[in-house]
């Protein structure tokens, strides 16, 4: 199973990363969700927590949402 941890998705912004999560409660809010997220999706994928496909693909798609709203605040 591959690492989907912010860090390992955007290693070249761990700095910044590390930076906001300290300084942006907004950030932070978003990246603690980020991380229950993948923590589900991990924990469902190695078997500890079984489901249906259709509730794991919600996860996924909500992965990426916010994932994609980190990567924004990143970049700005």
């Amino acid at each position: 199973m591959e690492k989907h941890d912010l860090v390992h998705e955007f290693p070249d912004m761990r700095e910044k990363i590390h930076e906001l999560k300290i300084s942006d409660n907004h950030f932070r809010k978003i990246f603690d969700a980020y991380h229950d997220v993948d923590h589900s999706i991990h924990s469902i994928e190695s078997g500890a927590n079984p489901t249906t496909d259709e509730h794991l693909n919600e996860l996924r798609a909500r992965r990426v949402f916010l994932k994609d709203e980190l990567y924004a605040y990143l970049t700005k």
